[in-house]
């Protein structure tokens, strides 16, 4: 199914794109990684709406707009909590949550996914408990911050799914552009009233260049989106999409070695079939 297939490309550049994104927040101020990784997504998302003709109204772009708003919201908790708490807590709880809110709309908006869908939502909620009782046994230091600003990340990536899926097929790209734009306006406003209290530390060296990686990410997993919503249904697109945080879980194991616990990695193994579930049903 090719709403499937672009679900998981999807996964792949989100799931990247965080853990780039988590990486340069970990020495420099979440603030200015987000405006260099939104900048730079803004200047992608200029060229993927041009390059395709389209027939857009307002409605389309005001409704962009908003998805963007919500977008970068999210990407601040989440890379707060990736840059505070560990990855392999954060992410999969981004990911359940962020899939639960756009599968409630397509319901509500009248699809009717069938029992297999019903019972992968229900292993994937499960699943996430399974994951944050691991890292609350274990203690770990700003845990209860970290599942707060996971919680705030998945409830803001659903919603701006959402929004995504209310924009025209006629409309192109170009609610990707009118996104990126106000993540742009969003993030420069938050950063000058974040500026009054503390310094803001832009990414510099080799971290300036993760943060363009990953607004490039970003805006490629975006378009990806919108093609994924407009090719199947919102209960298919959205969990598959979702498997984001398993690659960023993944990278944080290979490359920074984080230790994944035997409850957690229980945790996970469910959440990867019960998303797989929830998209083939």
């Amino acid at each position: 199914m090719l709403a499937v297939a672009l679900g998981l490309l999807v996964a792949g550049a989100y799931g990247a794109g965080d853990y780039l994104g988590g990486r340069a927040s970990s020495t420099s101020s979440t603030p200015g990684v987000l405006l260099m990784s939104q900048a730079s997504a803004a200047i992608g998302a200029i060229a993927v709406a041009l390059a395709f003709s389209a027939t857009v109204t307002t409605h389309d772009l005001v409704f962009g707009a908003l998805a963007g708003a919500f977008n970068v919201l999210a990407l601040g908790s989440l890379y707060q909590g990736l840059s505070t708490g560990r990855m392999s807590l954060v992410a999969p709880i981004t990911a359940v949550v962020g899939s639960i809110f756009p599968i409630t709309w397509g319901i509500i908006e009248g699809e009717r996914p069938s029992t297999i869908v019903i019972i992968g939502a229900i292993a994937a909620v499960c699943a996430g408990a399974l994951i944050g009782i691991a890292h609350t046994s274990e203690r770990t230091d700003g845990a209860g911050v970290a599942v707060f600003l996971a919680i705030a990340a998945g409830v803001g990536f659903g919603t701006s799914f959402i929004l995504f899926a209310k924009t025209a097929h006629e409309s192109g790209n170009w609610p990707v552009l009118t996104a990126r734009i106000s993540a742009v306006v969003v993030v420069s406003a938050g950063i000058m009233v974040l500026a009054r209290r503390q310094p803001i530390r832009f990414p510099q060296g080799r971290d300036r260049w993760v943060a363009l990686a990953a607004g490039a990410l970003d805006v490629a997993g975006t378009t990806l989106l919108l093609l994924a919503v407009r090719h199947g249904l919102i209960v298919v697109v959205a969990p598959v999409a979702a498997l984001g945080p398993a690659f960023t879980v993944v990278l944080a194991w290979a490359i920074l070695k984080e230790h994944i616990s035997r409850l957690q990695l229980t945790g996970l193994l469910i959440a990867l079939p019960a998303l797989m579930l929830i998209a083939t049903g």
